[in-house]
């Protein structure tokens, strides 16, 4: 039996909130790209690592809030727990990939297009791997075609989002790439839905699992506790709000002289003081200077 699909049961309130949760967690995560081009290499990783799971996290609490509006006719759906939370580390180490070869590549040619490809398809493996977790009387079968265009638009909006990134420009340069990147990323959830169709079984046996009212607050106590304190990372640091690289300080080290920026004239010792220059006035015209003046 054809199961009736509902996907908007709250109306615009589901898709609002989990748009606006995926732009928090590409806003972020893509100052925290940015960021870790303007350090040193020792502190690159954890800048990354951050970008990651600040990406993975939105994009995982922006399909769970969606599936809140998500309805079966005639058939409750639980969550498999194990499932889901294996969705949510699927999508930070894809996505972590993706963003640690743009990290220390660039964000251009085949490293753009690579950490683009791994970061779409990790986006795309949580949403069909968080679908596998959803247990309900039935049976799930995926229109091959539509399924393949939210592939697309996955991978077509990390691209898009890890250029942006490499870009190092001002904040809301990157809030604009993170409200087009939760666009795509919505876009590619309601693409794979519309590829969804459900048979029904129409047994009277309950389905096993976590019903969506307990997954959602089991969600909120973990992602978005750590959406909050990213937030504020990037709140009190204003290298990553201006977009500026930091100055890298002067090391002083006895027995290696100074580098002097070419065209300043050579380096002077500590203490040490220019000469000074005296000003002579220029003789009045008609008059020749004698030779006690000169």
């Amino acid at each position: 039996m054809q199961g009736t699909v509902d996907g908007f049961s709250y109306g615009l309130v589901t898709p609002l909130v989990a748009y606006l949760m995926a732009c928090l967690g590409g806003a972020l995560g893509l100052r925290c790209t940015t960021r870790s081009m303007l350090v040193t290499h020792s502190w690159r990783p954890g800048w990354l690592a951050l970008g990651s799971a600040a990406i993975g996290s939105g994009i995982w609490t922006m399909h769970f809030i969606a599936m809140m509006g998500f309805r079966i006719e005639d058939t409750p759906i639980r969550y498999d727990r194990a499932m889901t939370f294996a969705s949510l580390a699927v999508a930070i180490v894809m996505v972590g990939i993706g963003i640690f070869i743009v990290g220390y590549r660039g964000a251009g040619g085949t490293a753009l297009f690579t950490g683009g490809t791994i970061t779409g398809l990790g986006i795309a493996s949580m949403h069909y791997l968080g679908m596998a977790g959803m247990s309900l009387d039935g049976t799930l079968e995926y229109n091959t075609v539509t399924v393949a265009l939210s592939v697309v638009i996955a991978m077509a909006a990390a691209t898009a989002a890890l250029w942006a990134a490499g870009q190092i420009r001002g904040f809301l340069w990157t809030v604009g790439a993170s409200l087009v990147m939760g666009l795509a990323v919505a876009g590619m959830h309601y693409t794979g839905m519309a590829a969804l169709d459900v048979h029904v079984h129409g047994s009277a046996v309950p389905a096993a699992g976590d019903s969506p009212a307990t997954l959602l607050a089991l969600m909120l106590v973990g992602p978005l506790a750590f959406l909050l304190l990213a937030a504020v990372v990037v709140i009190f640091d204003p290298l990553m709000v201006m977009g500026k690289p930091a100055p890298r300080p002067v090391e002083h080290k006895p027995g290696i002289p100074a580098h002097t920026v070419p065209g300043s004239g050579p380096a002077r010792r500590p203490g040490t003081r220019r000469p000074a220059l005296r000003y002579r006035r220029p003789p009045a015209p008609g008059r020749s200077r004698s030779p006690q003046n000169r």
